[in-house]
């Protein structure tokens, strides 16, 4: 009898995220939907032009092959590190706790920065489209106030829906892209088709720094692949094959596209076209080549691509905001994930309520939703990222100098090393020319640029003080999950960081943590990689 009251008693085991849930493609449509090639295309690939030349598809290819090189060393990372922190995880095994607790909070501000934001490009375009479609004007709040709810809920169901929706929103943007494309080859552009756009006469010119800025910003969230580690399918492979098809993809649909729209006014006339007309020039091009319906349709579609784009974030600053709640940094309630859609959905509630607080705020304050709300919190998000990415690509070869591996020198060191030239240089291109991006006076960009390294300082703070006053969770910070068996299969021998994750302490200041496994057997002595990541 007391045997079974005491079963009646026991709570049943908590609700996890569902592992085997993404496959490749899946993980590919997140990523790819977060950049929103549509918008991106025809909100700032005219910009680029304009101020470029008819150079700027090439610039897309050379941001494209940059953060290639930096996928190299953070998908080998990646198999070696499992950790739902992702970012700040492999920057604390390769830096040190201070530095990824750090890196920790700049990834919530930052991936928070890049979603609130596009709250206002919502309303904006929302506002538009209803204005050229129908003639009717409504203001951009009730809009992005819908979209919120939306995104919410997107959020709140199972990831499986999420990239179902993902995947059908993904298709109707880049397939409208396509179709221009299509009318463009058929008809061969305004003059005949021409490569001119990739002669070196065209591309090393002044004006190719600017198309860079532009470029390495239409790449922002690819990096997020490696969050989605614990709900895929085999993540030792699923992860990279996903990140560097999300990198292929953007880097040559890009160039591909705006190499199209610059044949579709001849490399005469398109800066021209931009000139006039930035906004409409892709509006314009279909039109000619397609046909006034399919421009209707692109309308519809920038606001679907606006809508998958804010869902892709959220899935993953609900999966930031878990891992850092399960750490112990973040309150433990929003590591609550649903029974049933196997959703993070307690971050997913505070995560909306945190947008529609910023929106609101902007609203109050009789903000521009496009100008300033879209610009001023997008911007610092965007830096974030780039700086996530700069310290991500310094912590590949610093770990694996410490640890016992069979990596080659060109996945640990060669790669990692240029990928950290090339993005420090891709974010000073983005501050030295950052009144493009915001359109704001100096004093607002000078703040928008000092936001990123205040909120890392901040988080160095933060990491002194966990370190005195909550030691345990500061020794436990990014330590590997437990799983009952090696995704790869019995053959492959463990890593040293991932012996090491068995010898850190549970912090029993936190009453959510489960109790420290216990072992029968004799303790094995940590691998020289644990000891250093333990001590610092």
């Amino acid at each position: 009898m007391s045997d079974t009251a005491h079963e009646r008693r026991t709570p049943p085991p908590a609700a996890t995220l569902r592992p085997g849930s993404l496959g490749t493609a899946d993980i590919a449509f997140f990523v790819v939907s977060a950049a929103a090639p549509l918008t991106v295309m025809a909100g700032v690939a005219p910009l680029a032009i304009l101020l470029g030349g008819i150079g700027a598809p090439a610039g897309y290819l050379i941001a494209g092959i940059t953060l290639a090189v930096f996928a190299v060393g953070f998908t080998t990372m990646s198999r070696h590190v499992r950790s739902g922190g992702a970012f700040y995880a492999y920057i604390t095994r390769g830096l040190g706790r201070p530095v990824g607790i750090g890196a920790a909070l700049l990834a919530l501000i930052g991936y928070n920065g890049m979603e609130i934001g596009v709250y206002g490009l919502l309303g904006s375009a929302g506002r538009d489209t209803l204005r050229a479609l129908f003639g009717v004007d409504v203001p951009w709040l009730p809009l992005a106030l819908a979209g919120l709810l939306l995104i919410g809920y997107g959020g709140y169901r199972s990831i499986e829906f999420g990239a179902k929706v993902l995947g059908v929103l993904l298709v109707a943007e880049t397939g409208i892209l396509v179709l221009l494309a299509g009318g463009v080859l058929l008809k061969g552009g305004a003059h005949g088709l021409s490569g001119e756009s990739f002669a070196p006469g065209q591309v090393f010119v002044s004006g190719t720094a600017v198309v860079l800025a532009f470029a390495f910003a239409a790449f922002t969230g690819f990096e997020s692949t490696v969050i989605y580690r614990r709900e895929a399918r085999d993540p030792e492979r699923t992860v990279p094959r996903a990140t560097y098809a999300a990198v292929a993809f953007l880097g040559l649909f890009y160039a591909f596209v705006v190499w199209i729209v610059v044949q579709a006014f001849g490399d005469a006339g398109v800066i021209a076209a931009a000139a006039k007309d930035p906004g409409g020039l892709f509006f314009s091009a279909i039109t000619t080549y397609v046909g006034g319906w399919a421009a209707d349709l692109m309308h519809v579609f920038i606001v679907t691509s606006v809508l998958a784009s804010l869902l892709a974030f959220h899935n993953a600053i609900n999966r930031y905001s878990l891992a850092l709640a399960e750490e112990g940094v973040l309150p433990a309630a929003l590591g609550r994930i649903h029974p049933r859609h196997r959703s993070p959905y307690a971050a997913g509630i505070a995560q909306t309520v945190l947008g529609a607080a910023v929106v609101l705020a902007f609203w109050a304050a009789g903000a521009d939703p496009y100008g300033q709300l879209l610009l001023w919190v997008n911007t610092p998000g965007m830096i974030g990222l780039f700086v996530l990415q700069l310290l991500a690509a310094i912590a590949v070869p610093c770990y694996f100098r410490r640890v016992r591996h069979q990596e080659g020198a060109l996945r640990t060191i060669a790669a990692p090393v240029l990928a950290a030239v090339l993005l420090a240089t891709a974010i000073g291109l983005v501050v030295t020319h950052i009144d493009l991006f915001t359109g704001a006076s100096s004093t607002v960009n000078t703040v928008l640029i000092a936001l990123a390294p205040a909120v890392f300082v901040v988080g160095l703070v933060l990491a002194w003080w966990l370190r005195r006053e909550r030691p345990l969770l500061y020794a436990n910070f990014a330590a590997e999950p437990a799983e009952p068996a090696d995704p790869a299969g019995p053959d492959r021998p463990a890593g040293p960081d991932r012996a090491a994750a068995h010898d850190q302490p549970a912090d029993p200041s936190r009453a959510d943590a489960p109790p420290a496994a216990t072992s029968t057997g004799p303790v094995a002595e940590p691998a020289p990689a644990a000891k250093e990541f333990t001590e610092s």
